[in-house]
């Protein structure tokens, strides 16, 4: 405590001038962009070809890929791409070769008329979320790998950097891809979508030189760590023969993770963090699932909801993510944690008020404005807690499995946001109370296993 008082807040920012940081937020940038690609392009490509609402909503579920990613992030940690991975890296020879796969895609929709090929269309959608989640996990494992394990500060200024990164990726690259079809639209271009995404296929390439730079750190430690996990599991078969090795690899592959977390927390406190992980944001998931047919039944406008929820909503997260960073790195991770809580409990209050006193757009752009600045900490800290508590053996794998128990909770649960509030009989102010509540299970299992957590934050 004393060394973190004897540090000013300019010293404390100088963090962010770390050219690793720089390095982080291109990765941030390429994660982030595919969503542009199979998000608000893929949508309004197709309703303006004259698709349905229905088909274009069903189109969406191909996000659903990014939420099982965990399943063969084993895999990733361990299979090496011929060729790549002697010239470019474990990580990095992984993140080219999705990157290369989006690019054929791309090339591929490019000569797809939608109400001709729908089903081709879609699939293409969907080996690009595929490939896009696998990139994540590697991109995850690669940001992580930045900062060395006992740089806790760092972690926590990469995890900003990493989330603003992501937006940027898919706010300014919606930006361009937006313009870009509009103006050749314009020009009377009559496929103006598909050579759109030709356009957007350069940014795919940029990205990929841009990762040439992105250091790889070269270390045999991990796969010396992974041999030994299988050498151990061959043991406990008996007999060693083609068959146990094989049996050996797999049961490394995809219970050593599993078995290194266990065994590096203990098994009570495991349970503790998975538990904290799963329920966190589900107050947060619940009011957001729910925001825009609220901001409706209140009587707010599209344009009232696009410049309050997602102009402004953009600039804050942005700006209030480096804030949290910078809170993450001088107070701890757990006191970030335990604040974000708090205060994403307090902001959602701020809808009851807004619900009880009827259409009021300065009470509208204040609950909105605080709602994602509470969100943009609560998400640094979230990411820079489960990056300082994964095992460097199997960095994306544990982290990707983490992750996506965070994403569960949020998906499985808030599901069922809507039949709550006609449970109420549409009161949203009680809604939004029981938003509010739904944060203190979390902090309740962090509050019993944060004396016995193995992090450092140094």
């Amino acid at each position: 405590m004393l060394e973190l008082k004897k540090q000013s807040l300019s010293e404390t920012f100088s963090i962010y001038i770390d050219k690793r940081m720089i390095k982080i937020l291109l990765l941030g940038a390429i994660s982030g962009f595919p969503w542009v690609l199979i998000g608000s392009s893929l949508s309004l490509w197709l309703k303006e070809e004259g698709l349905s609402r229905s088909t274009i909503g069903w189109a969406g579920l191909i996000f659903g890929v990014y939420a099982f990613n965990y399943l063969w992030a084993p895999l990733i940690d361990r299979l090496q791409i011929p060729v790549l991975t002697k010239k470019l890296g474990h990580r990095r020879s992984w993140i080219v070769l999705m990157q290369i796969a989006i690019l054929v895609c791309l090339i591929i929709w490019s000569f797809i008329n939608p109400t001709e090929n729908l089903t081709l269309l879609i699939m293409i959608g969907l080996i690009i979320a595929i490939a896009s989640s696998t990139q994540d996990i590697t991109v995850d494992a690669l940001r992580i790998e930045q900062i060395g394990e006992n740089e806790g500060k760092s972690m926590a200024a990469g995890a900003a950097m990493a989330v603003v990164g992501w937006w940027s990726g898919y706010k300014l690259g919606g930006m361009i891809a937006l313009l870009t079809a509009e103006y050749l639209e314009n020009i009377g271009i009559t496929n103006y979508w598909q050579i759109t995404f030709l356009i957007l296929g350069i940014i795919i390439i940029l990205m990929s030189i841009g990762l040439m730079f992105v250091h790889e750190p070269i270390t045999n430690d991990r796969s010396l760590k992974q041999e030994e996990t299988d050498k151990l599991i061959e043991s406990k078969l008996g007999s060693k023969n083609i068959i146990t090795s094989i049996v050996a690899w797999i049961s490394g592959t995809l219970g050593g993770p599993i078995i290194s977390f266990f065994k590096k927390n203990g098994f009570s406190i495991a349970i503790g963090i998975l538990g904290f992980v799963f329920l966190f944001k589900i107050g947060e998931a619940f009011l957001g699932r729910m925001s825009i047919i609220f901001y409706k039944e209140m009587g707010f406008s599209k344009g009232d909801i696009a410049i309050y929820s997602k102009t402004l909503g953009w600039i804050t997260t942005v700006v209030f993510t480096l804030f949290g960073g910078l809170f993450v790195i001088r107070s701890g991770v757990l006191k970030a944690m335990f604040l974000a809580g708090i205060l994403m409990a307090a902001t959602n209050l701020l809808f009851t008020v807004l619900a009880w006193s009827g259409k009021s757009e300065l009470l509208f752009a204040i609950a909105v404005i605080f709602d994602d600045m509470a969100a943009a900490f609560a998400t640094v800290a979230f990411v820079a807690f489960i990056s300082l508590l994964v095992d460097r053996t199997y960095t994306a794998t544990q982290y990707a499995l983490l992750a996506s128990i965070g994403t569960a909770g949020r998906t499985t649960l808030a599901s069922s946001s809507g039949t709550l509030v006609d449970w109420l009989n549409g009161d949203w102010g009680i809604f939004f109370i029981l938003t509010a509540i739904m944060v203190i299970p979390s902090l309740i299992c962090l509050w019993f296993i944060k004396d016995k957590l193995r992090i450092r934050e140094k």
